[in-house]
């Protein structure tokens, strides 16, 4: 499967705007490919404001993030690769999601597998099926 955080990463957006927060994007600075203000980083992160006000040409796609915007009155495109992208939040009440930083390896809608068990054919979990009932 495709990984979740793009998609997450769109709806909790259009959910921050319906509720006219100001989407804030927490970038790890150092992954490779990150295009930022570089003088903005600190400790090797930096925050940025994604709100359609604050942005031009906003872009939230499978890959990445990616913008133009003025960074002390100079126009700057910026890029963040999807796997980069930290956390997405509300300014005003800081409620929104954080995705790991290790990768998307693990989907955070996934259940996490217990790496000291081993799984058995009886406890694979069978597919759901539906049963007619008259």
């Amino acid at each position: 499967m495709t990984p979740s955080r793009p998609y997450l990463l769109r709806g909790i957006y259009e959910w921050l705007t319906d509720n006219e927060q100001t989407p804030y994007l927490l970038v790890d600075a150092e992954a490779e490919g990150v295009v930022v203000p570089r003088e903005h980083i600190q400790d090797g992160k930096i925050i940025l404001n994604i709100s359609l006000t604050a942005t031009r040409d906003l872009e939230l796609t499978n890959d990445g993030v990616s913008f133009n915007a003025r960074f002390g009155g100079k126009p700057m495109i910026v890029n963040v690769p999807i796997m980069a992208t930290l956390a997405l939040y509300s300014k005003e009440n800081g409620r929104g999601m954080m995705f790991p930083e290790e990768g998307d390896d693990h989907d955070p809608l996934s259940p996490e597998p217990s790496p000291d068990k081993k799984t058995t054919k009886e406890e694979v979990p069978q597919k759901p099926h539906l049963t007619l009932v008259k």
